[in-house]
């Protein structure tokens, strides 16, 4: 049902909080109210009305009736009225509802900021409720107070738009679309001509430009920044190749499949769905991390041929060596950024601290004995909380000279960084030293029940407390903070998890902490392997998202110790998963290394092992090999008691005896009501729904179409009473197929358009192509050729996009298609078709959704 919401009379503008004390920011307080005014808001601040009011109830009144908290500090607390704790600047901040935006400007320089405006600003600081910003001048305000605003409007109206479409199309924006830029936690600074230089690059036809320097040096962030200033240029937009957890080079061309939403189906070859996605797309491949997978260079080279549209930024340590190559070399910032770098870094940690006189010449001196490196900046900067910048350059020049260990055959610059890495962390203590290390074995972040189960690095009696020890670890600087899904994620920069790794290689506890590892994500998937069929379903979809790099991790290390069985476990918990994500590709070539090895594998792990290698193929079976194998696998789950594992491999062997030219029905029948069988008794109400779309399949087959509607209304009512989302959508589009053979086309038309709704919550992109297809049908039977053929259009580029092949197995829709096209409107649909594939995700989607009802007949 359509949300109702606020529609707003002309003069009704958000309106703006200022606080600050009075007299002493005056010439503040007007830069930020021609800030405000100059974006078309309403300030609201106490000078712009006389009111009979006391002061503490109209700013209270003022307070409840604004949009975004505004507030300006420099050196006065302000006044304490009688019979009150606090001044009306801190009763202000106190008084701010929680729901309210917060931008926090502090003046600098302060000489004699007063104890308890220093009081509260450290508590804002811990709050992490605001945004924290110092500005100098009252210009400076307005240019910060305006660009803030109007990139706090912007994050708020996607927001808005993400709330109307969940209102009105149930998070369709969700579904897959390329991995957008990160966005930083911290302002770049000192890089405004390297930005504007990779700019100009890309500009003149350079299609493959590669920032080289040493580990954190800051090519990621330049990166980042300079696509961003030159997305306007692609029409397709930026999209960002994390490589950092890509250790084999054959796995590069995955690693920007997955970023530019291309499935790794795995029944064709990754290069192929590339071209396919990419072939007449304009769009920036920021490719992150390369060094440590140069043999994949060429690669490169070979899809920038393919797709001519493409360019690329790369960041590796050393240069390519390919011929399309044009490097661009990072450099240390200069001493006056450097400087500014490391005041915004300090005041991090400890909001007053201020560039003086007095600390100028040791701010500069540390700058100097890290060479400019940003990140050895950072780390020195974490420290000011406990040392003053004197004692931090009396302790870099002493000890920097004598940190020598597995940096000697490194470059300079990368040396001076490893050096930086390991002062820092002889200013830890064991404990969180020792967990560092530990956390070395993560990929791309992690959670801190992830920390806590290999903080102890296998050890059970292990008494440290991890959450103490990894707060320090992040108070230093060498674990960074974010929030995902309103739980806390870590994560380390690439050169101090290799340094991690490399002291916990040293310690010989590698194998013990990979392990430990391993185990926490198989005891994951076996935890939430029943979340995942459930209501839970969406939450463990996009936390395991979080995790993928991790789970590739721990298969790699259960794979390359040869155990199998583990490792087999962990990809079968997570089966559904792998399939909404698109994955099963990936998890195909671990099993094929389980069934290659030789070994003698155990009845459980090569009936897993041959499900997965053969699933994705059931579509292909000229010649029944794949039938037969599937019905091998079966046989194994059935002799190992794992009745789950023995129907949903029955579901592969149905779906591969329909598929072809010649379907056997009759034995697809038997097998389904195996399967079916076999789920009841386990209690598996997921099972029993899946199994009910089969036997429906069956029937739709058999042109038996009460059945087949029986049978997918049964099997979308258990989806919809176990909140099943993936069953809802396989349900409601089967039923939509049901219901247009039967002539309902209406009925139809709400099945798929619940199909649609669900796949995009959920970003699956092949149940939205299906579902998309779905209304072509509809549309098609109305007449009506322009949507038919926009809806083609679309559900064909998304295909292509996504590396999605399988399509004619499931989907019914061209014959309705070819019937429009044969009364004569084949150029009207042609035409409409190409604008189709220029529709986005959320555009075809809408479309699909729009209301309206079939032309009168």
């Amino acid at each position: 049902m359509r949300r109702a919401h606020v529609i707003r009379t002309p003069d009704q503008r958000l309106r703006i909080f200022v606080s600050s004390t009075l007299q002493e920011l005056a010439p503040e307080r007007r830069a930020a109210r021609a800030a405000i005014e100059k974006l078309h808001l309403a300030p609201v601040m106490f000078e712009l009305g006389a009111s009979p009011h006391p002061p503490r109830e109209l700013y209270r009144a003022y307070l409840d009736q604004s949009d975004v908290f505004v507030g300006l500090y420099w050196e006065r607390y302000g006044w304490i009225a009688p019979d009150e704790d606090v001044s009306g600047l801190e009763d202000e901040y106190n008084l701010c509802p929680a729901d309210v935006p917060r931008l926090l400007y502090v003046k600098a320089p302060s000489d004699g900021r007063e104890p308890r405006l220093s009081a509260l600003l450290d508590r804002i600081r811990h709050d992490d409720l605001a945004a924290y910003k110092y500005f100098e001048t009252a210009k400076e305000l307005g240019r910060l107070v305006e660009a803030d605003l109007a990139t706090m409007l912007a994050e708020r109206f996607e927001q808005s738009q993400v709330k109307l479409a969940a209102a009105v199309l149930e998070e369709a924006d969700r579904a897959a679309e390329p991995v957008r830029l990160p966005m930083p936690l911290t302002e770049l600074i000192g890089r405004d001509a390297d930005i504007a230089e990779i700019r100009r690059m890309l500009a003149t036809g350079i299609r493959l430009v590669t920032l080289i320097g040493p580990g954190g040096i800051g090519k990621s962030r330049l990166a980042i920044a300079a696509a961003s200033a030159a997305a306007p240029a692609y029409e397709d937009g930026v999209a960002f190749v994390d490589l950092s957890a890509v250790h084999d080079p054959e796995r590069v061309l995955h690693a920007i499949a997955q970023a530019i939403g291309v499935r790794d189906t795995g029944d064709a070859p990754v290069i192929e769905n590339l071209t396919t996605a990419l072939h007449d797309r304009q769009i920036l491949l920021v490719v992150d991390n390369f060094e440590q997978v140069l043999d994949a260079a060429p690669k490169l080279t070979a899809l920038l041929a393919a797709a001519p549209g493409v360019a690329m930024v790369v960041t590796s340590r050393v240069l390519l060596r390919v011929s399309a190559e044009q490097s661009y070399e990072v450099g240390p910032l200069p001493e006056e950024w450097s400087m500014n770098l490391f005041v915004e870094r300090a005041r991090a940690v400890k909001p007053d601290f201020e560039l003086t006189q007095d600390n100028s010449a040791a701010i500069a001196g540390v700058c100097a004995a890290v060479d400019g490196m940003p990140l050895a900046i950072e780390l020195a900067a974490a420290r000011v909380r406990v040392l003053s910048p004197a004692e931090l350059l009396e302790r870099l020049d002493r000890q920097l000279n004598v940190l020598v260990s597995g940096s000697r055959d490194l470059p300079e610059r990368q040396q001076t960084l490893r050096r930086t890495i390991e002062w820092s962390t002889q200013l830890l203590d064991d404990d969180q030293r020792h967990l560092l290390e530990r956390l070395g074995v993560f990929e791309a972040g992690f959670s801190l029940e992830a920390a806590e189960a290999v903080g102890d690095g296998g050890h059970a009696d292990s008494v440290s407390d991890v959450l103490t020890d990894l707060t320090a670890l992040v108070d230093s600087s060498l674990v960074s903070q974010t929030v995902s899904a309103d739980r806390p994620r870590f994560s380390m920069q690439a050169i101090v998890r290799e340094y991690a790794r490399e002291r916990l290689s040293d310690s010989g506890e590698i194998a013990r902490v990979r392990d430990a590892h391993a185990s926490f994500f198989l005891r994951l998937g076996e935890r939430v392997e029943g979340d995942l069929k459930g209501e839970h379903q969406r939450e463990w979809l996009q936390r395991l998202g979080d995790e993928r790099e991790n789970l590739r991790a721990a298969e790699r290390f259960l794979l390359g110790g040869q155990d199998w069985d583990r490792a087999a476990a962990l990809a079968f918990s997570l089966y559904l998963y792998w399939w909404v994500s698109g994955l099963l590709g990936e998890v195909r070539t671990w099993m094929d290394q389980a069934l290659e090895s030789g070994d003698r594998l155990s009845d459980h792990t090569r009936a897993i092992a041959l499900y997965f290698t053969r699933t994705i193929m059931f579509w292909r079976d000229p010649d029944g090999s794949v039938a037969a194998d599937l019905a091998t696998s079966a046989d194994l789950f059935h002799r190992t008691d794992d009745l789950d594992g023995e129907a949903l491999t029955l579901i592969s062997l149905a779906l591969a005896l329909m598929a072809g030219g010649k379907p056997n029905t009759v034995r697809a029948r038997e097998v389904m009501d195996t399967s079916l069988s076999l789920f009841r008794a386990s209690g598996s109400l997921w099972g029993e729904s899946m199994a009910l779309v089969l036997l429906g399949r069956v029937a739709l087959l058999e042109q038996k179409l009460p059945e087949a509607l029986d049978r997918f209304e049964k099997s979308l009512a258990i989806a919809q009473r176990t909140h099943d989302a993936v069953g809802e959508r396989i349900a409601s589009y089967h039923l939509g197929w049901a219901q247009l053979k039967l002539g309902a086309v209406e009925d139809a038309r709400a099945d798929f358009a619940l199909s649609v709704k669900v796949s995009a919550s959920l970003g699956h992109v092949e149940g939205l192509a299906y579902g998309l297809e779905g209304m072509v049908a509809v549309a098609a039977l109305s007449g009506d050729v322009e949507r038919a053929g926009r809806l083609a259009g679309a559900a064909r580029a998304l295909r292509e996009r996504s590396g999605l092949h399988n399509g004619p197995m499931f989907t019914f829709h061209q014959a309705y298609v070819d019937q429009l096209r044969a009364t004569g409107s084949g150029a009207q649909l042609d035409e409409a078709v190409a604008e189709g594939r220029e529709l986005t995700v959320e555009q075809a989607v809408a479309e699909a959704l729009a209301a309206g009802q079939m032309p009168a007949q």
